[in-house]
């Protein structure tokens, strides 16, 4: 296969010259990251007229931002994040708010299916066996929590004669280690 005879323009390129105003460089923008735009929202399971409105919103918002863009260059960055934000907007258009005087109801799960019920035990039983494989200090931090989720720092200390100071940063490298277990990480995917 051989080399097409023009070099390959920029993108930073064409993105300049479309906040120029110059029809062609945005006829080449849209040519280029619609197909990367159209991945991105399949990722959102949006319905078709929604991600064409996502879409058609995302390059409005280009058009109106483009010159104002300081690295011309991130065009493509820019649009993935921007129609990112604009699916999250429309998804969130659908969600209903329910006014209730019970200021705990939308913090207890709904029992739903049976189904469901059985995937929460499952994502519980996978969290507590990954606290359960940490290293000593990790494991008794994380599991004081998940014992007593609203216990402050000062309850922690006491009950595991830990200093405050060291609660904090041995939580965060916990955490960081129950991101990287392989096996919880397949119980928690969507």
């Amino acid at each position: 296969m051989q080399e097409p005879t023009t070099p390959r323009v920029e993108s930073g390129e064409i993105a300049r010259a479309a906040a120029g105003g110059d029809e062609e460089a945005w006829r080449a923008l849209v040519a280029r990251f619609d197909g990367m735009l159209r991945a991105i929202l399949r990722g959102y399971r949006l319905d078709p007229a929604d991600a064409e409105d996502v879409i058609q919103t995302t390059w409005i918002r280009a058009y109106d931002n483009l010159g104002r863009l300081d690295e011309p260059a991130a065009i493509g960055g820019w649009l993935a994040v921007t129609a990112r934000r604009e699916a999250l907007r429309t998804l969130q258009r659908g969600v209903r708010e329910v006014v209730s005087d019970d200021p705990h109801r939308g913090d207890r799960p709904d029992a739903g299916t049976p189904e469901t019920a059985a995937l929460e035990r499952e994502r519980h039983a996978a969290v507590r066996a990954a606290v359960g494989r940490l290293p000593g200090r990790q494991r008794m931090l994380l599991s004081a929590f998940l014992r007593r989720p609203a216990a402050s720092y000062d309850e922690i200390s006491v009950a595991l004669d830990m200093p405050i100071g060291s609660i904090g940063p041995t939580r965060e490298r916990a955490l960081i280690r129950l991101r990287d277990d392989a096996a919880l990480a397949g119980v928690l995917a969507p």
